[in-house]
C-alpha cells in the first residue's frame, strides 16, 4: 500500500511539474510572438489608400480581370492589415505521412508585405510544439519550440528563407485580394485563358507565381517553380503549390476558406498543410 501511495505521489508530482512547464512555455512563447507582431507593425510602410474600381483592370490578362470581378465589389476599400485564425492538419513526416492537428493565428500587413504565423501543433495529447513562421522587414523566420521552451532549430535571415516566406505571403494574398491589384505593385503577365503569372517585389527579392483560375473566375491553384525544402537531408528547390477552395464572402470580398499546400517531389506529391480559416478580420484604408 505504501508503494502505491509513493507511486501516486511521484505521478502527481511529475504532473504538477509538467503542468508548470506547459504554463511557463505558453507564457514565454506569448512574449516571443508579441515582440514579433510589434516588429511587424513597426516594419510596415504607410498604409495603402484607395478603393477598387473596375477601370483599374484595363489591360490585365482576361482571366485576371474575371478573377477581380468575381471577388471584389465596385468601390471596395483596400485592405491594410488582417488578423485570422486557422485550424487543420500539418504533416511532419519526411518520407511517410505524420499528420498532426494544429491551430494558429496569423497577422498580415499589406503595404510592405509581412506576416507572423503563430501555431500550436499537437504532437501527442498534452504535448505541443509552438511554431512561428514570419516575414518581417524583408527577412524570414521559422522557429519551432517544444512546449514553447525547447528550441528545435531556427532558420532566419535574408536569402532563401526570406524568399520562401515572401512566396508564402504572396500565395496567401487571395485571403485579402485587393493586395493583388496592379495598384498594389503586383505585375500580371498573360499565359493563357485560364492562367497568368504574377510578380511581387519586396526590396531585393522578386518572386513570380503561376495563378490558375476556374470557370467561375476564382483562383484554384497557385504554383511557384521552386521553393526550398528538404529531400533526403539536402535542401533543394522543388515546385510548390497551394490549392484553394470553399470560397465565401467576407466584407464584400470572396475568399477561399480552405486550402492545401504541397511540394511536387520526384517521387510524387507531398502535401504538408491542410487548413481552414475559422475567422478573419480586416482593417481597411480610409
Amino acid at each position: 500500500m505504501m508503494i502505491l501511495e509513493l507511486a501516486g505521489g511521484v505521478v502527481l508530482g511529475l504532473a504538477v511539474i509538467y503542468g508548470a512547464l506547459v504554463a511557463l512555455g505558453a507564457w514565454r512563447w506569448s512574449g516571443v510572438v508579441r515582440h514579433l507582431v510589434t516588429q511587424l507593425g513597426l516594419s510596415r510602410a504607410a498604409p495603402a489608400t484607395g478603393h477598387y474600381h473596375a477601370t483599374e483592370l484595363a489591360g490585365l490578362p482576361a482571366p485576371v480581370q474575371r478573377y477581380f470581378r468575381a471577388v471584389l465589389t465596385e468601390g471596395q476599400p483596400v485592405v491594410t492589415t488582417v488578423l485570422l485564425t486557422q485550424s487543420g492538419m500539418f504533416n511532419l513526416g519526411k518520407t511517410a505521412d505524420r499528420w498532426k492537428p494544429f491551430s494558429a493565428t496569423q497577422h498580415f500587413v499589406i503595404a510592405r508585405p509581412g506576416f507572423v504565423w503563430n501555431a500550436k501543433i499537437t504532437m501527442f495529447p498534452g504535448v505541443r510544439v509552438h511554431v512561428v513562421d514570419a516575414f518581417i522587414a524583408g527577412r524570414g523566420l521559422l522557429r519551432p519550440a517544444l512546449l514553447g521552451l525547447f528550441d528545435m532549430g531556427t532558420l532566419q535571415g535574408a536569402g532563401e528563407i526570406a524568399r520562401g516566406e515572401l512566396l508564402r505571403h504572396f500565395a496567401e494574398s487571395v485571403w485579402f485580394p485587393t493586395a493583388l491589384l496592379p495598384s498594389q505593385v503586383v505585375t500580371w503577365t498573360a499565359v493563357d485563358d485560364a492562367s497568368a503569372l504574377a510578380t511581387l517585389t519586396e526590396g531585393p527579392i522578386s518572386v513570380t507565381m503561376l495563378f490558375r483560375f476556374g470557370t467561375d473566375g476564382l483562383v484554384t491553384t497557385i504554383t511557384a517553380e521552386g521553393r526550398a525544402t528538404e529531400v533526403e537531408g539536402v535542401t533543394v528547390q522543388m515546385p510548390w503549390e497551394c490549392r484553394m477552395s470553399d470560397y465565401q464572402t467576407h466584407d464584400g470580398m470572396r475568399v477561399p476558406m480552405t486550402g492545401e499546400v504541397l511540394y511536387h517531389l520526384p517521387q510524387g506529391e507531398r502535401a504538408y498543410f491542410r487548413g481552414t480559416i475559422d475567422a478573419i478580420k480586416y482593417v481597411f484604408a480610409d
